[in-house]
């Protein structure tokens, strides 16, 4: 799926100490030479260590050619694994046999998949006294193993669409490769690759003595242990913008061309991510520019991001993700065109059996906009056939339609405003003519997401090629979506899923009202509403996700420290971390603000 993102006003300006700002290094050559200068002082193991997607070999050529007055030695981490058959077949439990999803490597490291005697190898070319600087690099070359015998340990990242991307157009070398693999399949990265390189990465974030940021190929900065630390603490005391993404799609609209988002190239936008676990994030720290990073890696500091609950039921899990689903077309369109597939989603119980994953999905459309014919497919009809449906799906499995498919699925007539319930085992699809506001849980620490299709029209997909949709109609998860189906009617769905805000605190400034719930979902959603000025708590243990709905420019601003603030547009997303506290929300452009705000139930 093709993705394209919008830096505009993304950056987290946050401020650090004075020296650790001076001590980050910005630039291809001056990061080279400040490494290649710890060799003068004494330094003779410099170990290059990183995620998938890094020109590992660049970057070390670079640092042995300003060494001097010494003969360095350049290994590449590739020797260590072992064969690519071995690795595949390791990999097998974790891809299975699903055509459409695998199951979570819960334990793995890279050791695993080593050569025992190739440690041993490496371990003795690191203990050699003869005056020569060797430097490893690659995907684990700085291992437990290794600990004692290197003396510069640096960690250089890359985020999680880069990779995909990557991923996607063949050109990823993956582990003990140093070309792009053709046979690597997507479900071992998903399931298995990602679990082994983040359990290396949280070593190195305890072992590193550099963090390397190196998301423009032909520009590095040399971050100091001391200033990342420095610089991710600081980070989840203020409220965090992400890095929106987008991607089009055959039931895409065209909304975002009135937003400015600054998006190029995008030719339709179905799905719109403004926050959640995969996105990238910028840190504007007073450097020479903005550093690119994975939202991800907050995580190190999970009881102050997500709240002390969150960080001990689900360790390393960012647990809420926000979408704006785009429907809004200039001229009338069928069914067909502008609603999403027909699909469920999981409950915890079910990704925990199925793909050893620790929290289903559980999902709400907040009605942002409603435009003419605004409308929302969820449940079945009262009297609709099961099992008539679930045969129609398997005989046309997406290839060809289903010409009375409406008389099985209940249509519910949308306003601003109106918020439906999505549990999982709800047959549901966003019917088009709305911006939807779409909030879920997350089931996955990569973010995988999990939607069980059961029909999509028998449309063609995107081709973001051809920019026509004349792309291979979806595959469906037919055989999942049976076992997950509630098989819930429309009078159940309007009596429990068809949910009403009740106010909750009113003031003269603001107020607050929530919307009604069913004890399922986990986290609540509600709105404040204000003209010049509204407050809201974390209370010290709840993650916010703040979205103006209503607005054009707000800023959030804590009240026990002033300067701990970021500005929102309309339809972004600010996450503000559980330990910020009370905090307000000032309207800078007058007329009347919306904000929406989901956080978790219990805390």
């Amino acid at each position: 799926m093709p993705v394209y993102e919008s830096i505009k006003n993304a950056d987290n300006k946050i401020v650090i100490s004075a020296q650790n700002k001076d001590s980050v290094v910005f630039g291809w050559d001056k990061v080279a030479s400040a490494l290649a200068a710890l060799v003068k002082g004494g330094k003779k193991n410099i170990a290059i260590d990183g995620w998938y997607g890094i020109n590992f070999e660049k970057i070390a050529k670079a640092v042995a050619d300003k060494v001097e007055g010494a003969k360095v030695v350049l290994i590449g981490a590739e020797k260590l694994f072992k064969s690519r058959e071995e690795i595949i077949a390791y990999n097998q439990p974790f891809v299975t046999d699903d055509p459409g999803f695998g199951k979570v490597n819960k334990f793995g490291v890279v050791e695993d998949i080593m050569c025992s005697c190739a440690i041993e190898e490496m371990k003795k070319a690191l203990e050699r006294k003869d005056g020569q600087v060797v430097i490893i690099y690659g995907v684990g070359a700085s291992i437990k193993a290794f600990a004692d015998l290197i003396d510069v340990k640096c960690y250089v990242d890359n985020t999680h669409q880069k990779v995909q991307w990557d991923m996607w157009t063949g050109k990823l070398a993956t582990f003990g490769c140093t070309e792009p693999i053709k046979n690597y399949h997507w479900k071992e990265y998903n399931y298995s690759d990602y679990y082994i390189l983040k359990r290396q990465k949280d070593y190195m974030y305890e072992a590193m003595d550099f963090y390397i940021e190196n998301y423009f190929e032909n520009d590095l900065v040399l971050v100091p242990r001391k200033a990342y630390d420095e610089i991710m603490s600081t980070l989840v005391k203020y409220p965090i913008h992400e890095v929106k993404i987008f991607s089009p799609g055959p039931w895409g609209a065209y909304r975002y061309h009135d937003m400015d988002y600054g998006v190029e190239g995008l030719a339709n936008n179905a799905w719109n991510k403004i926050a959640g676990p995969e996105l990238r994030i910028l840190i504007d720290f007073g450097g020479e520019r903005s550093i690119s990073m994975p939202m991800l890696n907050a995580m190190q500091y999970g009881k102050e991001l997500v709240g002390e609950l969150i960080d001990k039921t689900y360790p390393g899990l960012f647990p809420l993700d926000i979408w704006l689903d785009d429907g809004w077309h200039p001229e009338p369109q069928p069914a067909e065109r502008i609603s999403m597939p027909m699909h469920i989603h999981p409950s915890s119980k079910y990704v925990q059996d199925n793909f050893d994953e620790p929290l289903g999905r559980y999902e709400t459309y907040y009605i942002a906009e409603a435009y003419e014919g605004a409308n929302t497919w969820m449940g079945f009809h009262d009297d609709a056939d099961i099992e008539e449906w679930e045969r129609l799906c398997e005989a046309s499995n997406n290839i060809t339609p289903i010409e009375n498919w409406k008389d099985f699925i209940a249509n519910w007539d949308s306003k601003e405003g109106d918020l439906y319930l999505i549990p999982p085992g709800t047959m549901h699809g966003h019917g088009g003519n709305q911006m939807v506001l779409e909030m879920d849980t997350n089931p996955s620490i990569n973010g995988t997401e999990y939607s069980f299709f059961e029909y999509d029209f028998a449309r063609p997909s995107w081709d973001d090629d051809a920019k026509t949709m004349t792309g291979k109609p979806l595959k469906m998860h037919l055989e999942h979506g049976r076992n997950m189906e509630k098989t819930r009617r429309a009078s159940w769905v309007k009596d429990n899923l068809l949910s009403t805000p009740k106010v909750i605190k009113w003031t003269k400034e603001y107020f607050i009202d929530q919307y009604k719930t069913t004890p399922v979902m986990p986290y609540h959603v509600e709105r404040i509403h204000f003209e010049k000025r509204g407050v809201l708590d974390t209370e010290g243990k709840f993650m916010h996700m703040l979205t103006p709905t209503v607005a054009t420019k707000v800023t959030v601003r804590s009240l026990t420290n002033p300067e701990l603030k970021a500005e929102c547009d309309k339809f972004s997303s600010l996450v503000i971390p559980a330990c910020f506290g009370e905090y307000e929300i000032i309207n800078e452009c007058g007329g009347r603000v919306t904000c929406v705000i989901q956080h978790w139930k219990k805390g």
